[in-house]
C-alpha cells in the first residue's frame, strides 16, 4: 500500500508518520486489496483533524475524526475506516 500523509498547520514529524503507517497496516492486514491512502493532518484553532480516502478494489473508503489530541484523531480515524473496510469486504463477498 502506497501512503501519501500531508500536514495543514502540522509538521508531519517521523513519530507521526511511524504511528500512521503503523495503525493503517491494521486496515491492511484485515483486506489485501488496499492500493493507496492519502491521509490529511490538520491543526485547526485546538481542533485536530485526521482525513484520510483509501482507494480499494471497487471504490474510494473516506472518513474524517476530530479529537483534542493528533493520535487520537488518528485512531479515530482508523476505527471509521476499519468499520468501512469490514462493510465493503462483506459486500464483495455476496457478489
Amino acid at each position: 500500500m502506497q501512503l501519501n500523509l500531508t500536514g495543514h498547520h502540522v509538521e508531519v514529524t517521523s513519530a507521526l508518520r511511524d504511528y500512521v503507517t503503523d495503525k493503517l497496516g491494521k486496515l491492511e492486514r484485515r483486506f489485501d486489496n488496499i492500493t493507496n491512502a492519502h491521509v490529511v493532518l490538520k491543526v485547526e484553532k485546538l481542533r485536530h483533524i485526521a482525513e484520510a480516502t483509501v482507494h480499494v478494489s471497487g471504490g474510494d473508503l473516506v472518513a474524517t475524526a476530530e479529537q483534542d489530541n493528533m493520535y487520537a484523531a488518528i485512531d479515530a480515524l482508523v476505527d471509521k475506516l476499519d468499520r468501512q473496510v469490514i462493510k465493503h469486504k462483506e459486500k464483495l463477498q455476496k457478489h
